[in-house]
């Protein structure tokens, strides 16, 4: 029975709709004289009718863009075998696992609250708002302001590899000698405090040392293709302050432990830095692909450059001295490698590898600081360089823009500008923060703990298992 009522039900409603969806055309007819029967306007409509939106995410980029996010989360890891064979055995794994829990706490860190801070809407060109906090509107579709091809949240997760290796090249400076409990803190303050804001300054939307403003429109700004002002000037600069705040190391310095170590180590960022650099063209293009090239020139040119240094001075072509040459060349490129040419590329890497030769070799013996692995001086004073040299050697046929040598000084003069503000803003914050943690738990390491070494006495492990 009730089997035989629904079907009565539906075919009632059935005739319903017909009679009315033929009432409907009929008043549609009558209303436009001349108009064209039912069963020729409805496809004339459907013709008519706007095509369903299409996405605009491209495949392509998204997998670069994805493959290039896990190059460079491999330099963190990358560096820590640079930085650890360089240090005393007994300091190995401290400076293992410093990288390593960068990588932990700058990741959450980035996702709460810190990819908003450096990239969300801009509040008076200093600093992102918190709209995107938590990843709110950060999801499958494409933000245009940053990159139409890949999704917002592919773009989120590439600067976050950016944020989690910058702070950890500081402890290049402070090896050995601070507290682990010191180093976790200062690195949360120090990603939030500097790295952020120096972030959205130069490559947020409306940032003051941006190339776009607030509305994603093109403006005059300093180029910085993947981060020679936001991660090496940076870092450096916080790196040579922690390096005089703390003092110099106990005991007599000695040679690295393990350099073969070092040399993997080295390898590692040479290969994880065409994501670094290439990937900041945020689309497999020829953009990425001048970027490729030129990180590879200038880091060849650089690596010979430090060894022909080493030649000349000590007579001597040093292991360590090609993989240092080698590091300040990838340094010194990265700003630089979307606006120059290779044969440009070429002199940006020798001239990093003399001037960071120069500040490794000579002022730091001079003035007799202790940069334990020489992130001032190969980061520092090589992100210095690279962010000057692309202001000299910008070329319009690369990338829309041209340099000093190309006719345009404004260009220099904006580069000068940013290299200053970042070199002023990191030095005084990065000692204020320092100053913070110290009051808060102390930065340094006791004298006997120092003398037995951080691996058994802040982490109770040992890197080499020693038979007597």
């Amino acid at each position: 029975m009730r089997t035989r009522f629904g079907s009565m039900l539906a075919a009632m409603l059935l005739v319903f709709s017909f009679l009315a969806a033929t009432a409907h055309a009929q008043q549609g007819t009558a209303a436009v004289p001349g108009a064209a029967p039912a069963a020729v306007a409805a496809p004339a409509a459907a013709l008519a009718a706007p095509a369903a939106p299409v996405s605009t995410v491209s495949a392509g980029d998204t997998a670069w863009v994805l493959a290039a996010s896990a190059l460079v989360l491999l330099m963190t890891p990358g560096l820590a075998f640079f930085y650890g064979g360089l240090v005393r055995k007994k300091n190995v794994l401290s400076i293992l696992m410093q990288c390593f829990i960068v990588i932990c706490l700058v990741s959450i860190q980035w996702v709460l609250f810190g990819y908003s801070l450096a990239f969300g809407p801009d509040v008076k060109g200093i600093i992102g708002n918190l709209d995107w906090a938590f990843l709110r509107h950060v999801g499958g579709d494409p933000f245009a302001g940053y990159s139409a091809t890949i999704p917002h949240s592919v773009f989120m997760i590439f600067q976050a590899m950016f944020a989690v290796i910058t702070p950890a090249l500081i402890l290049g400076a402070f090896a050995e000698r601070m507290k682990f409990s010191a180093f976790c803190l200062f690195i949360v303050l120090w990603a939030t405090f500097v790295y952020d804001p120096v972030a959205h300054w130069v490559w947020g939307l409306g940032g003051f040392l941006s190339r776009s403003d607030a509305a994603g429109n093109p403006t005059a700004g300093a180029l910085d293709f993947a981060g020679g002002t936001v991660v090496h000037i940076n870092a450096g600069i916080a790196a040579l302050v922690s390096a005089l705040l703390l003092g110099k190391r106990v005991g007599r310095s000695s040679p690295p432990h393990n350099l073969p170590f070092a040399v993997l180590g080295a390898g590692l960022l040479w290969f994880g830095w065409f994501g670094f650099n290439a990937g900041s063209a945020l689309a497999a293009n020829g953009l990425a692909g001048n970027a490729f090239v030129t990180t590879h020139i200038a880091t060849a040119a650089a690596g010979l450059g430090w060894v022909l240094c080493d030649w000349f001075y000590h007579r001597r072509a040093t292991t360590l001295g090609v993989i240092s040459g080698a590091v300040a060349g990838l340094v010194a490129i990265t700003p630089a490698c979307g606006f120059v040419s290779p044969m440009n590329a070429i002199w940006i890497g020798l001239g990093a590898a003399l001037v960071c030769w120069i500040a490794v070799t000579i002022v730091k013996a001079k003035l007799g600081y202790d940069d334990s692995l020489d992130a001032f001086g190969v980061h520092g004073v090589g992100g210095m360089f690279g962010a000057l040299a692309t202001g000299i050697f910008a070329e319009k046929a690369v990338n829309g823009c041209d340099g000093l040598l190309y006719g345009n000084p404004a260009q220099f003069l904006w580069q000068v500008k940013a290299v200053a503000v970042t070199v002023v803003y990191s030095a005084v914050v990065s000692f204020i923060l320092f100053k913070v943690v110290d009051k808060l738990v102390g930065l340094r390491v006791s004298e006997h703990e120092e003398r037995v070494g951080l691996d058994l006495t802040q982490h109770k492990e040992a890197g080499y298992t020693m038979l007597e």
